[in-house]
């Protein structure tokens, strides 16, 4: 088992989580990251103004990966 830690960045600050999570795997990691960015993302108002948002996982020896959630309106070509 390995500690990972999620930061949350929303676009205006950054959250540092001081618990973490040990999990089996980096695999672990980005599943629980993925998961984190989805219900994050739910409670967004649509067509919020933002920058996205991000999850950074870090472990002891630093990063690990970044999930990243854009919302991008598109124009539709009628």
């Amino acid at each position: 088992m390995s500690q990972f830690y999620f930061d949350i960045w929303d676009g205006e600050a950054l959250v540092v989580d001081e618990e973490g999570l040990d999990l089996a795997s980096r695999r672990a990691a980005e599943v629980e990251a993925a998961l984190s960015l989805a219900d994050i993302a739910k409670q967004l108002e649509p067509f919020a103004s933002s920058d996205g948002i991000a999850i950074n996982v870090r472990d002891a020896s630093g990063p690990v990966l970044r999930a990243t959630f854009v919302d991008q309106r598109v124009r539709r070509a009628d």
